[in-house]
């Protein structure tokens, strides 16, 4: 058996990769050919082109690379056509791969999608797309399996990888070690700026401020940036110096930093999740242009942007994570009595919002009462939601059975 993968960015590289590594386990002679980035191509996965360096934001950054897509499109089709494929697998990264999934519906072959487009947060037309070039979607959320399932898609409920590839993830003892004899002295403070280069250019200089500030009311703090590569370290380190700031920059210790964190500031995405499973009080940021900001609230259909935040409000207080069919623009922003219910404070911004950002992490880190009531709620949080022993397991019996 031959199976396509096409994933776009590094969190669907690592999740593609884990299913790979599954699948072998269950059907040994099977063949994995497609987009994606190195996590894939280490697990076995015949690369067409890496992927994850096209990991765009914005429809603009879209553009600009349309005729190189074009070219990766016509190699997809090639494949598609010229090799025995048995089945598509499609992750996240949505644009590219409504096409790829055209395509191979076009020609008869099974189309699932695992770790869906998030359609039920943004521009829910979309699921039509869905509904219509899939023949099954996998769901890692409880409350979107429901959605889609409303909508009309066949889908399968596996819970989320993230948790189950979290408890797989060895840290690095001689690290943590080294680690905690050089920087260990007070609290740590966590810096994640995200897998993007743009996340990492849009944000940074947010964060340092908010960071500096920090420093200066808390001195014994100890921050330190976990860089997602060297490109991006090397991009934090340049402005460290504009800025005449000293802290230390890591790439590949990710998981061993959050571990060793007492707290942590984070740009949006799917690394909430890990911030849940460890149990980390964080403050999630992620600034964005004013055109964007204000688009955002006639598309947007969720009431926060923070995946945790999401599960928090249906799981923990049993709300829906939608605004009503009703709403049609939803409110510029949370007041804060919305904001002291969320599990991670989160700020979406076209403004400069570091001094609120501080206040979360000083109030963390001052007071040891108001950090052990947060980390209660997220254990209660994560008892909830993490209730599928082996998503993965799951994922690829349900693929192996369609095919």
């Amino acid at each position: 058996m031959k199976i396509f993968f096409s994933a776009g960015e590094p969190s669907g590289d690592i999740h593609a990769a884990a299913l790979i590594e599954t699948i072998k386990k269950l059907a040994p002679d099977t063949e994995f050919v497609g987009f994606g980035g190195p996590k894939m191509e280490q697990a076995g996965c015949r690369l067409i082109t890496d992927m994850t360096q096209f990991a765009f934001m914005w429809l603009s950054q879209v553009i600009k690379q349309y005729f190189h897509f074009r070219k990766l499109f016509r190699e997809a089709k090639k494949v598609l056509h010229s090799e025995m494929i048995d089945l598509v697998v499609l992750v996240d990264y949505p644009g590219f791969n409504w096409h790829i999934a055209k395509a191979a519906k076009d020609i008869g072959i099974p189309v699932v999608y695992f770790m869906p487009p998030q359609v039920w947060a943004w521009a829910q037309h979309r699921v039509k797309k869905l509904r219509n070039r899939t023949d099954l979607v996998l769901c890692s959320m409880l409350f979107e399996w429901k959605w889609f399932k409303k909508h009309g898609c066949k889908t399968v409920y596996i819970g989320h990888p993230f948790f189950e590839e979290i408890r797989k993830k060895q840290s690095d003892p001689e690290f943590l070690e080294s680690f905690y004899e050089q920087h260990g002295k007070g609290p740590v403070l966590t810096i994640l700026t995200g897998s993007r280069n743009q996340e990492v250019e849009a944000n940074l200089n947010d964060i340092l401020s908010a960071v500096k500030r920090v420093q200066y009311e808390l001195p014994n703090v100890q921050p330190v940036f976990a860089a997602f590569n060297e490109l991006h370290a090397s991009m934090i380190r340049r402005r460290l110096t504009e800025r005449k700031m000293s802290i230390p920059v890591f790439v590949g210790k990710t998981t061993e930093l959050i571990r060793a964190a007492d707290c942590c500031i984070a740009v949006s995405g799917s690394v909430s999740l890990e911030l849940l499973a460890c149990n980390k009080p964080s403050v999630i940021y992620f600034r964005v242009g004013r055109f964007g900001l204000f688009l955002q609230r006639f598309f947007r259909r969720t009431r926060h942007i923070t995946l945790v935040n999401m599960l928090g409000v249906n799981q923990l207080y049993g709300q829906s994570v939608f605004f009503s069919d009703s709403t049609r623009i939803i409110p510029r922003e949370p007041n804060e009595a919305e904001r002291n219910l969320m599990l991670f404070p989160e700020f979406l911004t076209s403004s400069n919002r570091s001094s609120r950002v501080a206040d979360w992490i000083i109030n963390y880190l001052s007071q040891p009462k108001e950090q052990a009531e947060q980390k209660q709620r997220l254990e209660m949080l994560l008892h909830r939601v993490d209730v599928i022993e082996s998503p993965l397991e799951l994922a690829a019996k349900t693929l192996l059975a369609s095919v």
